[in-house]
Formats: C-alpha cells, structure tokens, sequence
C-alpha cells in the first residue's frame, strides 16, 4: 500500500519506505524510529507531530542522514527525493545533496549559527560551494535572501553576527540559509521553538509564503498541534517511534481514528463556559492522557499505546497492530479505533 501519496502528484518529492534507525545502548540496540513511511508531494507540507522522545526529529535526521554515529544508526528503509535513495549515496554525494536539494530549519539558530563569521558570509556558502557564484554574487544572493525572508535594511545586516540580531531575526535567517539554494524539500523542526506568540505567528506566515512561492514540499516536525491545524496538508502522528495515523488534516481534527491523536486533540486548552454561566466565569479545561510514554527499552508487548489506552482490548497486548486504512484516506494502526459519532 502506499502510504500518503498525493493523487495530483505522480511521484512526491520525498518518499520515506519503513526507515528504521537505531540508538546503541550498554544494554542494547533500541528502535528509536521504527519502520516509518510517509511521502510529501510538491507544495504540500506533511507535519509529524507526537510527545517528546517519540521520534519527530531523529527521524528528520534520518532523512538528511545526519543522526550521530554513534550511538545512532539508521538499520533499514528507503528515503527517496524525487527518486533518488538518499540512504545509498556515498557521503561526499549526499553533502551535494544537503545543500542544494535538501534544505533544513533547526530549532536554535543560535547553536547552528556559526558566532564568529557573519550572516552574510554564512549565507553566502551554500551559493558559492553548490551554484558556483563568486564571492561577489554570492553576497548580493545574500542581501536578497535576508530581503525575501523580511529582515529590515538587509545591506547592513548582512554585516551582522548571530548575537547582535533578536531571536526572530536569527530564526529568519536560517530559513534564508535553508532556502539559499532554491531547495525542493524544507525541513523545519520545531522551527517557533522558544519564540515569543508574535514572532511565532510570523515565522510561520513567512514560512507559508516562501512555500506558495517557490512551490516547495515542506516536511514541519512539531509539538504543537495548532501549527499542524494552520500550516499543514497531512499529518503524520507518532508514537514510541512510529506512525500511529497518517492522515489529511482536517479529516485527523474532525474524525481521529487512533485513540493516542485523539487524546492528543483532548489535551488542546478550551474554554469551559458553562461552569460559571458566562465567559467571564470559563475556565480552561485540559484533558491529560493518563500515564507515561513507554522507555524504548521496555515497551510493552502488542501495541505501545495499550497501558494508557482507554479503548484497549486483550488483542492489542499480543499483537501489534499495523497502519492500515480505517476510512477514506485515513490510515491508523490500531486494533479498536475511534468511531466517527
């Protein structure tokens, strides 16, 4: 079966088949990403969303086959851009790819931002070792891109170290860094994190933009299941290192199939305004999935999921289940989905 593949798009951008990557423990090898699939057409953003710890950015390490060596190692599965299996090349191909294909956001720019070279010059890399531009155009290439992503007076920025720029300029320019070689997949993991609610907002309308754009496949790793609802077309949910549901967006928030992404949609703050009788009395109501996430080293048999699953049945502790279609273009694995009504 394939998994997510987007009917106007013959062959998505990236094509991820059962990729497997292991972390080395003293006490032995753990799944950390465990048989993932999914695909991102063109001008489509897939999200991958779940807890901490449950695989969204190993797994995107995976794909740009940046996962530390040790202890990490990816063990099996395919990764495909535009048909090509990242997962065969050789390390000085890949590099080629990473720059010029493949484009990545991380979370703190100022742990990626080099401190003691300029944004401009740091800009100006990815053009000049992968477009062969000379080290003039590579910096005008800069100023346009600190000019596309909305940094003010970008002449003069360009001039600039990480530290003397604010938190949201530095995320913006590492978005002008990932995009400086007109990539056709964007990874952006956690791309708001530790950003005030405004800046937040503008990151990820800036982030909207630059797709609609330059019509780019954009893979959005994230927490946060607001930014999935406004930014994204499908939504990959993951679990102790792998898929649980796979579905399109508004299908996933109006119909959820796997009891984990409902739960995880019930954790979303609302407003209780019944108690109290009118909005000045409401309160926030948080509806918490009882439990912990599983240790990798001691999942528990059958399903991951079982121990803090209300809808749980004696099969789900013998047999894992598999992601499989529950309805329409709706997969999850589970062995007693949620119903519709």
């Amino acid at each position: 079966m394939t998994v997510g593949t987007h009917p106007a798009s013959a062959e998505p951008v990236l094509e991820v088949r059962g990729l497997t990557t292991e972390l080395r423990l003293e006490d032995g090898p753990v799944r950390a990403v465990d048989g993932v699939s999914f695909s991102v057409p063109a001008g489509s953003t897939l999200g991958v969303v779940g807890e901490s710890g449950c695989g969204k950015s190993l797994t995107a390490l995976s794909v740009m086959r940046l996962v530390p060596e040790p202890p990490a190692r990816i063990v099996a599965g395919e990764v495909r851009l535009r048909g090509v299996d990242l997962l065969s090349l050789p390390e000085a191909r890949m590099r080629e790819v990473r720059g010029r294909s493949l484009g990545m956001v991380f979370q703190e720019p100022m742990t990626s931002l080099n401190p003691v070279h300029t944004v401009g010059e740091q800009l100006a890399e990815g053009p000049r070792l992968h477009l062969g531009e000379s080290r003039r155009r590579a910096r005008e290439r800069a100023v346009e891109l600190l000019r596309t992503v909305g940094i003010p007076a970008p002449e003069e920025r360009v001039d600039a170290y990480p530290h003397q720029l604010s938190g949201g300029m530095r995320q913006r320019v590492m978005i002008a860094m990932a995009l400086a070689c007109d990539p056709s997949l964007l990874i952006a993991d956690e791309p708001t994190t530790a950003l005030d609610v405004t800046v937040q907002a503008q990151i990820l309308e800036l982030l909207k933009r630059l797709q609609a754009e330059r019509y780019m496949a954009v893979l959005l790793i994230t927490h946060d299941l607001g930014v999935v609802a406004g930014q994204c077309d499908t939504v990959a949910v993951m679990y102790a290192g792998k898929v649980v549901e796979y579905a399109p967006v508004r299908e996933l928030f109006a119909h959820p199939a796997h009891p984990y992404t409902a739960g995880l949609l019930r954790s979303i703050p609302s407003w209780d305004a019944a108690r109290g009788g009118s909005a000045e009395g409401a309160r926030p109501r948080l509806r918490a999935i009882p439990g912990m996430v599983p240790s990798l080293r001691q999942l528990p048999t059958g399903c991951a999921f079982r121990e803090r699953c209300e809808r749980a049945v004696d099969r789900c502790a013998q047999v894992a289940p598999a992601l499989e279609v529950k309805r329409g273009a709706q997969l999850a694995a589970c062995h007693h989905p949620v119903p519709t009504s």
